[in-house]
């Protein structure tokens, strides 16, 4: 399961945009720092229109969709790499997501307290990052060490850890991340594993003005100038925190009028889960019976193989075939019998490198 760790200041807006994501009101959200202290978890349904348009199609028992679980971490402080804050602990907190969601506040509002007196969302971006990085610093400070003695006595593996290491430890330096120094997914996987916080992907919240979701302001150009100036990918996807509490109190249909007066075509938060998945590589497919129809995740340029293995290692184990079919192909179908009579069903062997929206049945053989 893709785990999301929100991360950001105190009191921009995490723990309602938390709230939000799992349509309750777990996490407190008050107007003071530190609100939240451990932190909050939630499972949440990934929004795809694929799956609801076989459910209505197939009309199984069941429609199981692919879930994202969110960790609400209390607020990071200057200092937090020493400690400030309670940082260490929330810090910890943080290795053991697959992403960072980082909240930033992108909106003017007196009666919103913010931890610095101000709002500059250029300059809580940098506090947060140069925290993440000094807490890395002290890690890759002592494996550095460690490595050093070791290719003394000539292990060469070292060496060219030693060579990664100090790449990493320039960048850190500079008040980048460890991502800048991966040159390559065995050195980014390896920097992953030594829990480095700076190697996790990142994306942005940006909490902006109701009135600006639409159409952006000053706050948040400034702030997606800031993430492409750290060379980073990232998406910076606007939501108003103020907006999604009051969503909150309303039904479906109640949300969709409000956020189409506002035009807003596509809910922030689905947005937000949309970008998690393009951050990380990740795709969906589908697996369609008369019990359930169901949505998979797995990664870019997975095969039938792995594919198969992602429900269930019997699967992988008797491994035959998968019989694949496009998900719009399987619509206009309407069902397996009638697809394989149109000759659309394809069948594909263990090294097929399924494609996002395929719906497969795998045969296999215990």
């Amino acid at each position: 399961m893709l785990r999301l760790g929100i991360v950001g200041l105190p009191n921009v807006g995490k723990s309602t945009l938390f709230n939000a994501l799992t349509l309750s009101r777990t996490a407190p959200a008050e107007n003071y720092p530190f609100c939240t202290v451990e932190p909050n978890v939630g499972v949440v349904e990934v929004p795809d229109p694929r799956l609801d348009a076989l459910f209505a199609v197939v009309r199984p028992k069941k429609r199981v969709p692919a879930v994202v679980e969110f960790v609400d971490i209390a607020g990071l402080v200057r200092g937090a790499s020493q400690g400030e804050g309670l940082g260490n602990q929330f810090l910890s907190h943080i290795r053991e997501v697959d992403a960072i969601v980082h909240v930033v506040r992108c909106f003017d509002d007196a009666d919103v307290l913010h931890v610095t007196g101000s709002v500059d969302p250029v300059r809580d971006h940098d506090i947060i990052t140069a925290e993440l990085a000094l807490a890395d610093l002290a890690v890759v400070e002592r494996r550095l060490d460690k490595a050093r003695k070791t290719a003394r006595a000539g292990d060469k593996e070292a060496a060219a850890e030693i060579v990664t290491l100090e790449r990493v430890m320039a960048e850190l330096d500079a008040g980048r991340g460890a991502r800048e120094a991966g040159e390559s997914e065995p050195a980014i996987m390896y920097l992953r594993r030594l829990g480095l916080l700076t190697a996790k992907p990142v994306l942005y919240a940006a909490n902006v003005a109701e009135n600006e979701l639409g159409s952006g302001g000053p706050w948040l150009d400034r702030l997606q100038a800031a993430v492409r100036s750290h060379a980073e990918e990232a998406s910076v996807v606007p939501f108003s925190a103020k907006l999604e509490s009051e969503l909150l109190d309303l039904n479906a249909d109640e949300r969709t009028e409000l956020l189409g007066s506002l035009g807003v075509e596509e809910p922030s938060l689905d947005r937000l889960i949309h970008a998690g998945y393009r951050l990380l590589g990740l795709e969906t497919f589908f697996t369609v019976g008369e019990n359930e129809v169901r949505a998979w995740t797995m990664h870019e340029g997975a095969t039938a193989f792995e594919a198969a293995g992602e429900i269930h290692s019997d699967f992988q184990r008797g491994f035959i075939r998968a019989d694949a079919i496009a998900v719009e192909a399987f619509l206009q179908a309407g069902s397996y019998k009638v697809a394989r009579e149109q000759g659309i069903v394809r069948s594909e062997g263990r090294e097929y490198v399924v494609r996002d929206g395929d719906v497969l049945l795998f045969r296999f053989n215990v």
